[in-house]
């Protein structure tokens, strides 16, 4: 990187130390090229304004331009606040500011001519703007029609550090830096895909000089960020296991063909037939399978896995089955049992509570190799359990188990043997293919025949007494009912008392002997969680009211109603979860979204789209637009994604094209050790020097 680009921030004219200092703590912005990869997150048509006079009817933002008048600061300390009249030819508006108020009062400046920016608000007869952007005309005079807005922040803005600050730092450098920025792609990869050169495109985003040059950097820019992510996960996909080998399993066998065409429950649908054919074609090769399987509760995701396991088998290997939890270990073990009994292959059940002499039987047979296939939780990862010949792991909810848990299954055989990993939450195909870049997807777009969609309606408090007596119709026909409540860290106890006190009141409405009424929460040991899930799945209690432990549990098919309580604290892709626990039986189910009567605009967005469809997929896109894809895939991968342009919720297009070019590059030098792939090389170190597992690019 260039001496310029490299020289640390608060060098730059108008930061200084404490500036500096402020940029680096809030937005980790050390030097002038971090400062230049700081981008707007919007744009402001300068070239467009509105009069006071015509406000009422618009939308949004709007620009205005004329003349502070009069300026007065009320209130202390945190009420503290700011109020300018602006006024022009034809009318008056109220600026009003809550933050950073000393350092704009300071700034202001009476009968100066102004260009206001931000969205008009009516309160009674006034109207006022919070918060506006605020330029002199004189200042104005000299930009482009597109001006661009950075995020801030409170501490920023009272230093002087809001949008239109960092817009002036940024325009020092990018007036400064022509044959200073290197490029990092190929000149093939610019020429093919018509892409603009990597510095104008840095100048376009920070100064662009029309709306079209500003789209083509744009796009250069998120392509190039998106190219070396996709690069970095295709890489170490195949440097993640030992040389990519692992055994080849020849054909289906003997064991796979009798199941298959004599005892299969249900004839499969098309999806699930794809998906056993990509997995098949991937463990005959020879090369380590590391495939995600994810599709929507209820799609038939285990019924894959078994037919998977029993490739193995009839290739004289083993096949382990990892679950997250105890009880969904016993149910896979008990569903699969029950379908291997006509084939006479026998299955284990590995847990914590699984007793010592039992425990010495499955090590024994699971050594000499007459125990075929082991289900169980993290007890399966002790270095007591020994595999004759394991050539098969399936781990189901993946995103249970961290990476280090799952390599340790890894160790179980002399060659990795391959991994199938399930999710029951679908996942958009852009996120799929970024934080799953090292694993083959396959999706199970499709549910078995006769699964009748389940019926979701949102009430609120007031239609309460109507929900219960639906719920009684309900258990009367001989259903049970499940009344789920939030549980939100921040108020473990206050959630506690709400789930309780909804406890005693639907005791209350449902009371004994004519009702039985469970309850499971996190506070309980595991065994009474246990034994209350066993009742309510035995049809012992008529309801089970619980938290989201219940989101992946037991199979209850006779279980017909989902009642969501407080259902706007819920997640889109939390809703659908606890949704998939009903619809499991031949009967008509329903899902009941309780709410009080106020509800954000994010709420109401969840629960329209849950009322509307049944689509997990669908769902799932909907969430990444409303949360990002942060919040989607949980801190834990966040390392993964550390995106300054792109948009995964928008630029779907632009990942796949991406991967392909990556796919591409990596297929002809898959080291990136051709000459016209040096510039790729030597980004790729740059940008990966500070992670740990960099060892096939060197």
């Amino acid at each position: 990187m260039n001496d310029y680009l490299n020289t640390p921030i608060e060098f730059l004219k108008g930061v200084g130390p404490e500036r500096g200092a402020l940029l680096r703590k809030e937005l980790g912005i050390t030097n002038f090229w971090e400062l230049l990869n700081y981008f707007p997150f919007r744009y402001i048509d300068r070239s467009l304004f509105h009069t006071v006079q015509r406000i009422t009817g618009l939308e949004g933002n709007v620009q205005l331009k004329g003349k502070i008048t009069a300026i007065q600061e009320t209130g202390k300390g945190r009420a503290k606040r700011l109020k300018a009249i602006f006024a022009d030819e034809t009318g008056r508006i109220e600026l009003v500011w809550f933050k950073g108020v000393s350092w704009i009062k300071n700034s202001l400046s009476k009968n100066e001519v102004y260009h206001v920016f931000g969205k008009p608000q009516r309160y009674g007869a006034t109207w006022n703007i919070a918060h506006p952007d605020l330029i002199k005309a004189e200042d104005a005079a000299a930009m482009k029609g597109l001006q661009p807005v950075y995020h801030s922040g409170e501490k920023l803005t009272n230093k002087g550090l809001h949008s239109k600050g960092i817009e002036k730092l940024t325009f020092q450098i990018v007036q400064d830096i022509s044959g200073k920025i290197p490029e990092v792609l190929p000149e093939t990869i610019i020429s093919v895909y018509g892409l603009m050169p990597r510095e104008e495109a840095i100048k376009q985003v920070h100064a662009p000089s029309s709306a079209v040059l500003l789209e083509k950097a744009r796009y250069r820019l998120k392509l190039e960020e998106l190219l070396f992510l996709q690069l970095e996960l295709l890489i170490r996909k195949t440097g993640s296991t030992s040389g990519g080998k692992s055994y080849a399993f020849s054909s289906v066998g003997d064991v796979f063909n009798e199941f298959y065409n004599n005892h299969l429950p249900f004839e499969l649908t098309n999806a699930q037939k794809r998906v056993v054919k990509e997995i098949y074609a991937d463990v005959r090769k020879g090369q380590h399978m590391n495939r995600l399987i994810q599709g929507d509760v209820g799609s038939g995701k285990t019924l894959v896995a078994l037919l998977s396991m029993l490739i193995a088998i009839g290739n004289d290997f083993q096949a382990a089955l990892m679950a997250p939890t105890e009880i969904l270990a016993q149910q896979h073990y008990e569903t699969i049992s029950d379908l291997l009994k006509p084939i006479g292959v026998e299955v284990g059940l590995l847990t914590g509570s699984v007793k010592t002499k039992e425990r010495r039987v499955i090590h024994e047979q699971l050594e000499n190799g007459s125990l075929k296939i082991l289900i169980g939780t993290h007890a399966l990862l002790e270095p007591k359990v020994k595999f004759a010949n394991l050539g098969l792991v399936v781990i189901d909810e993946q995103h249970r188990f961290g990476v280090a848990q799952r390599a340790r299954l890894w160790k179980k055989n002399k060659l990795p043997p391959h991994v199938l990993v399930m999710t029951a939450t679908p996942i958009p195909r852009t996120l799929a293919m970024t934080f799953y870049g090292d694993l083959d997807v396959s999706v199970i777009d499709e549910l078995p025949p006769g699964r009748k969609p389940i019926k979701t309606v949102h009430y609120e408090e007031q239609s309460r007494l109507i929900v219960f007596d639906f719920l009684k119709t309900e258990i009367a026909l001989g259903r049970q009912v499940y009344i789920v409540y939030p549980l939100i860290e921040e108020s473990e106890t206050l959630d506690y008392k709400n789930l309780m006190e909804g406890f005693e009141a639907i005791s209350r409405s449902f009371p004994k002997p004519q009702y039985q009424v469970s309850i499971v929460h996190g506070k309980m040991k595991p065994e009474d969680k246990d034994f209350e899930m066993r009742r309510f799945a035995k049809g012992e209690t008529n309801i089970m009211v619980a938290t989201t432990v219940i989101e992946v549990g037991v199979n209850v098919p006779n279980a017909s109603v989902m009642v969501i309580e407080s259902s706007e604290k819920f997640g889109l892709s939390q809703l659908h979860q606890l949704r998939g626990r009903v619809g499991r039986g031949a009967e008509k189910s329903y899902c009941i979204l309780m709410t009080g009567e106020k509800i954000s605009r994010e709420g109401k967005k969840r629960l329209q789209t849950m009322v509307r469809t049944n689509d997990g997929f669908e769902i799932a896109e909907v969430d990444l637009e409303i949360r990002g894809p942060g919040d989607i895939m949980g801190t834990q991968q966040s390392g993964v994604l550390n995106l300054q342009i792109a948009n995964l919720a928008r630029d779907g297009k632009i990942v796949s094209l991406a991967r392909n070019i990556a796919k591409e590059v990596l297929h002809q030098d898959s080291n990136l050790s051709q000459p016209e792939n040096s510039i790729l090389r030597e980004e790729l170190k740059r940008i990966l020097k500070s992670k740990p597992n960099w060892s096939k690019i060197s």
